[in-house]
């Protein structure tokens, strides 16, 4: 079974974070959400998160997956943590899978993890003056999600289903993937 570590970061993007857990755990996969300390998780719009466990509790721990929800000033935060830096740059050197959505993918673009690569985001995350100069090799895509290599982006809470399906069928395989969308009723 696939193990996902989500980082869950104090003023994250609750839509988000709750859609890449609730999806990936339908699809049986082992989800351990971390928070940055001990304390709930109050997320952009007020909601209370309770992580699993630490960031600290799990900093060693192997993971397929590390996924990371937007929204500010959580992705600020996430980029701020240099554990997260450590966890996420030794994901990438092992070959694992990388994932960001929303604000977050400038986490990744910040520690060289999207240089040379396609990638997507909430507008203006990656693309403005400052980060284009910082990043010139991203090549930003509008889609919604984009796959390059084993790094998977996505724009913001709107594609954050298609993002969590698209993990679980790199995860699981395709059939997982149409199960579980099956069952969400979403319209063909």
């Amino acid at each position: 079974m696939a193990r996902v570590l989500v980082p869950l970061a104090q003023g994250c993007e609750e839509l988000e974070a709750v859609t890449i857990i609730d999806l990936l755990r339908r699809a049986g996969i082992e989800v351990v959400t971390a928070g940055l300390d001990a304390a709930p998780v109050k997320a952009s719009r007020g909601t209370l998160l309770v992580p699993d466990t630490t960031l600290d509790a799990v900093a060693e721990e192997t993971f397929d997956l590390v996924v990371l929800p937007g929204g500010l000033p959580g992705a600020t935060n996430l980029d701020a943590d240099p554990r997260l830096g450590a966890i996420l740059s030794r994901q990438a050197e092992q070959g694992r899978w990388c994932a960001a959505i929303c604000a977050a993918p400038l986490v990744l673009a910040n520690l060289g993890l999207l240089d040379g690569r396609e990638a997507t985001s909430f507008p203006g995350a990656l693309d403005t003056a400052l980060h284009s100069r910082k990043h010139p090799g991203i090549r930003l895509s509008e889609d919604p999600v984009v796959i390059d290599g084993k790094v998977v982006t996505s724009r913001g809470p709107g594609t954050a289903m298609d993002f969590a399906l698209t993990l679980i069928e790199l995860l699981a395989g395709r059939e997982r993937r149409d199960a579980v969308e099956l069952k969400l009723m979403r319209p063909r």
